[in-house]
């Protein structure tokens, strides 16, 4: 479905528009690269430090520091998700009349109404 639209359904029926989907599709992909990416760090890591060459050793400094930094990426992805799902359900929420729906705290919200 890469670059055409489709919309879904979350777990309450609430509709999410397509390109809501896709930033959450491309944001997913990107952290399943860094990841992926990680994945090859460490291994490269590891062989160094097993290896006990001090070229090697010194190397696995920068390695980490690029590790680090992946990961700090990877945690602003996430932030950036959770906002962006967040700010999406609010607004797909706010045309139900029964005054249901998620709070910015992420609970479910329910209006009372009180007898007059």
């Amino acid at each position: 479905m890469e670059g055409g639209t489709f919309s879904g359904l979350v777990g309450n029926g609430t509709q999410i528009d397509g390109k809501v989907l896709q930033t959450f599709q491309k944001s997913f992909v990107q952290v399943q690269d860094i990841l992926d990416q990680n994945r090859l760090l460490i291994n490269e890591i590891n062989q160094n430090h097993e290896s006990k060459i001090p070229d090697n050793l010194s190397r696995n400094v920068g390695l980490i520091r690029e590790l680090n930094n992946n990961i700090r990426r990877v945690v602003e992805l996430y932030a950036d998700l959770s906002s962006s799902f967040t700010k999406s359900m609010e607004t797909s929420s706010e045309g139900d009349s029964s005054g249901g729906g998620l709070k910015s705290d992420g609970k479910a919200g329910h209006k009372r109404n009180r007898p007059s």
